[in-house]
């Protein structure tokens, strides 16, 4: 099985290629830091299995757009997510991008391997802390925390987010208006492109403003 690692830390990404390596029947053929760097290592490396972690760090992108993008040019490609995130947003925009398995990190080696050959072979695998919330939003129940309105499947603080953007607000100047670091704006924007089904943020700023958003100051 060949296999790629994406992390923007360097200990946890060594660690990761080194216990992955150590598996019966596994080559890391490939590690990388960022969103650039995974696309491309999946272009040359072309591993069957992207263990991807979400939070890639500043101006690095997202572990969200890199397994989009990743699908997009390797469409058999699966992707085991493994990362720190647990909450909400994250679990349902992975799925939404296509990833097959979402572990948190500090799952057991032996949790890691398992879901390894189940994402391999094509099935759906979850940690049990998000199995909860994933099931929910695979049987179409309500998302806890979801805002009504004209985007319902949106949580409250991304309908802030795109309300924002569609007045033509920066990531910074958003950042600034909502007190958020520009990396958590940024990840807010990726998982409202995902949900809205959109590729570009000048599509979800028309998108958001025939739906009435964006007309405020």
């Amino acid at each position: 099985m060949r296999v790629m690692v994406v992390d923007d830390h360097p200990v946890f990404r060594m660690g990761m290629a080194a216990l992955l390596g150590s598996l019966a029947g596994v080559s890391v053929v490939a590690e990388a830091a960022s969103l650039p760097e995974a696309v491309a290592g999946a272009v040359a490396g072309e591993p069957e299995v992207v263990v991807m972690d979400l939070d890639l760090g500043e101006g690095a992108g997202s572990g969200v757009d890199a397994t989009r993008e990743i699908l997009r040019v390797r469409p058999r490609t699966a992707v085991l997510v493994v990362t720190m995130l647990d909450d909400d947003d994250s679990v349902f925009a992975s799925m939404r991008a296509g990833a097959r398995g979402y572990l948190l990190k500090g799952a057991a080696p032996e949790e890691i391997e398992r879901a390894l050959h189940a994402v391999a072979n094509g099935e759906v695998i979850l940690g049990p802390a998000v199995a909860t919330r994933a099931m929910a939003y695979l049987t179409g129940l309500v998302v806890p925390g979801a805002a009504r309105g004209p985007f319902p499947e949106l949580t409250a603080r991304e309908l802030e987010v795109l309300d924002l953007v569609a007045r033509g607000l920066d990531n910074t100047a958003i950042s600034r208006r909502l007190t958020l670091s520009p990396k958590t704006v940024r990840n807010h924007l990726s998982n409202i492109l995902t949900k809205l089904q959109t590729a570009t943020r000048a599509e979800a700023i028309v998108r958001a403003r025939e739906r009435g958003l964006g007309t405020g100051p």
